[in-house]
């Protein structure tokens, strides 16, 4: 596997799709979770909401200066509707009502902090879904797989028979956009040769 000899990551995070990615791209890698409270601010844009959550998860995660933390917080955009977890099976529900038959944006901020300072950015996939009947949505969300995703929908699971298209990066979508990662990593000076 590559990366083994990489600069040890803090993840500060606790998704299991973003530890998935971070471990199949070769880092080695440790999970610190934040306690940082995710709410809106008034006037705030989605695209400023996810950015402002990855940077405060990174300054809650790290402990020591030395240390390479990694943080991202990821929402969808429909229709100019911020999307987040669903609260329950009649919110996934509604979710998914509102996807059938368009087209969405999944937006995920990244921020990569190292000896005080701080890298990031925000990655967007545009997703289109397959027009959904009630027995589709009831029986998606019967399985549960919506309840802890944003949106409520995993494109990597059962919901991937209802997407026939995305423009943008897949890995985004699930969770953690990882070429812009290590875009991020590299432009703080993170260290990817064995030297």
């Amino acid at each position: 596997m590559l990366g083994s000899w990489f600069a040890m990551l803090i993840l500060a995070s606790q998704s299991p799709r973003r530890k998935e990615i971070l471990a199949n791209a070769g880092f080695h890698f440790e999970v610190r979770v934040p306690g940082v409270e995710e709410i809106r601010r008034n006037g705030e844009s989605a695209e400023e909401y996810v950015e402002r959550l990855a940077r405060a998860k990174a300054l809650a995660a790290a402990r020591d200066g030395a240390e390479w933390v990694l943080a991202a917080d990821t929402t969808v955009v429909c229709e100019g509707s911020i999307l987040e977890k669903p609260e329950d099976a009649a919110g996934a529900a509604r979710m998914l009502r509102m996807l059938s038959g368009r087209a969405h944006f999944v937006l995920t901020g990244v921020c990569v902090r190292h000896q005080g300072f701080s890298w990031s950015a925000v990655e967007s996939t545009r997703v289109w879904f397959s027009p959904l009947s009630q027995d589709d949505i009831s029986r998606y969300v019967a399985g549960g797989e919506p309840m802890d995703k944003a949106g409520a929908y995993a494109i990597q699971g059962a919901a991937s028979a209802f997407i026939p298209r995305i423009e943008g990066c897949y890995f985004n979508v699930v969770g953690l956009p990882i070429a812009r990662v290590r875009l991020l990593l590299a432009e703080a000076g993170y260290n990817f040769s064995r030297g």
